[in-house]
């Protein structure tokens, strides 16, 4: 069907709350103007009751509607919660779920809609685009390697008993991923008497309902996960509907869409081709002060040049996390003499960097990141090798899939236990900067970007299958 056929069509993109989450539905979103249709993201509101949640998303929900003013965001009504959850996170998954009704009500208010795509979290609504007998599909924003791991897990706890948490580093074999340690899995589901781990279960065993699933990945790269998942081998009690590798979509830095330069590219311009180690954690990545020494000492003496984002420590109160934190006091955290030292060739930036621009620079050759899968995505489409540090969620699930699977990093040895001593920082930098291994690695990164480059091109792999997706659309009338 030709673009201008679907002028008069509507998707509703619907996902939780946070820049990390919204920022990737706003890519797909482009996806779609791209091919004619009109697109409105609806944005959960967080209740009175959780203060805490607006403060942190609402300046970042308003930030990115500004700069995308062909996409229209529907702030939905915020639900009753009288009594929120003391989790955080367990905050978000409520208001998610109490908004369904809510978004039922937006639904039917509307000309008939073409399709609801959702976050992974948002599965209870489901049941409202079944109610309006609207077509549903997911946006999984991380890897095809997690998505298989999730999907089995379901079906892994039904037919096993005891709990990951008392496996250690035992390897769990699950279809189309490397062998996992157990305690790489994500912690909620480390003990099934976890009230957030059932939760997620639930989550990943509905998802098979949906009428497919677009992954923000391309074949390529994860070719045994996509074979698993499109043989419907990770859930193999029910059907899989099908899948659709549409990426690498990469989320482009605020300021580089403004045209702004930061600093720090133009010390990036002063330094050799492809002798900087980039050090960056991710928009909630924090490490604490004695890490960052520990850091700094493995920065100094590896005698490489660096850039490295320096965050506040995280507060002792982890429900306080996701909160903007203060800008971290240098003196007081790193090293005495620690910058004088290294001012020749290293730089501290503090809080933020731009990180896509940062990979892509020709300056730049080693990545040390916390295995985020938009910093993956990131970092493999500038074609820079990786030094592996997870901290949360499914980062060390990733860790397995960037350093068994696609073999384009590293793993900084100590990320599972108190300290990353500098010794090691010192080790794996020299390994990926002046060994064969780092050689070899700098190789794969050459082909993985040339490949991505060539899946989003006009009939490249990813392009294709966002086209059999929108006919899958169609087909759904």
């Amino acid at each position: 069907m030709e673009p201008n056929s679907k002028q008069s069509q509507t998707v509703v993109l619907h996902t939780i709350l946070g820049a990390g989450h919204l920022a990737p539905m706003v890519e797909l979103a482009k996806l779609f103007l791209g091919r004619g249709f009109a697109v409105i993201i609806a944005v959960p509101t967080p209740p009175a009751s959780t203060a805490d949640v607006a403060a942190s998303s609402a300046p970042a929900v308003a930030r990115i509607a500004a700069a995308n003013p062909s996409i229209s965001f529907h702030n939905l009504p915020p639900p009753d919660y009288p009594e929120p959850d003391p989790d955080g996170f367990q905050q978000l998954l409520d208001v998610i779920r109490l908004t369904v009704p809510i978004l039922l009500t937006f639904l039917r208010s509307l000309p008939p809609v073409a399709a609801v795509v959702l976050d992974l979290f948002c599965v209870d609504a489901l049941d409202a685009a079944a109610a309006v007998g609207v077509p549903a599909y997911f946006y999984f924003t991380s890897s095809a390697g997690v998505l298989a791991a999730f999907l089995h897990l379901p079906h892994y706890f039904a037919t096993t008993e005891g709990d990951l948490k008392d496996m250690g580093k035992a390897l769990l074999h699950f279809p189309g991923v490397p062998p996992i340690p157990a305690s790489d899995m994500p912690h909620n589901v480390l003990d099934r008497a976890d009230v957030i781990g059932a939760s997620l279960v639930y989550h990943y065993r509905r998802m098979p309902e949906a009428r497919g699933m677009l992954i923000n990945t391309y074949e390529w790269l994860e070719a045994k996960a996509v074979t698993a998942l499109g043989d419907g081998a990770c859930v193999p009690d029910r059907p899989t509907p099908p899948v659709y590798c549409i990426g690498p979509l990469i989320v482009k830095g605020e300021d580089a869409a403004k045209g702004e330069r930061h600093a720090c590219l133009a010390w990036l311009d002063a330094q050799p081709e492809r002798s900087v180690v980039f050090v960056s954690f991710g928009s909630m990545g924090a490490v604490s002060a004695e890490q960052l020494k520990e850091i700094a000492r493995g920065l100094e003496n590896s005698g490489h040049r660096f850039l490295w984002v320096v965050r506040s420590p995280p507060p002792e109160d982890p429900a306080k996390f996701s909160l903007p934190r203060s800008e971290p006091d240098l003196g007081a955290l790193l090293p005495e003499k620690f910058l004088e030292r290294t001012r020749e060739r290293g730089m501290v930036v503090t809080s933020w960097a731009p990180q896509v621009e940062v990979l892509r620079h020709a300056a730049t050759a080693a990545f040390v990141t916390h295995c985020g899968w938009n910093s993956i995505l990131e970092a493999v489409t500038a074609g820079v090798p990786m030094l592996c540090w997870p901290q949360y969620a499914e980062q060390r699930l990733n860790k397995v899939l960037v350093v068994d699977g696609m073999q384009l990093g590293v793993v900084m040895d100590g990320y599972d236990e108190e300290l990353v001593k500098a010794e090691e920082v010192e080790k794996k930098v020299r390994l990926v900067m002046d060994s064969d291994e780092g050689k070899k690695l700098r190789g794969r990164l050459a082909m993985a970007k040339e490949m991505a480059a060539e899946a989003l091109a006009d009939g490249g792999p990813s392009c294709t299958a966002f086209s059999d997706f929108l006919d899958d659309l169609q087909r759904s009338k």
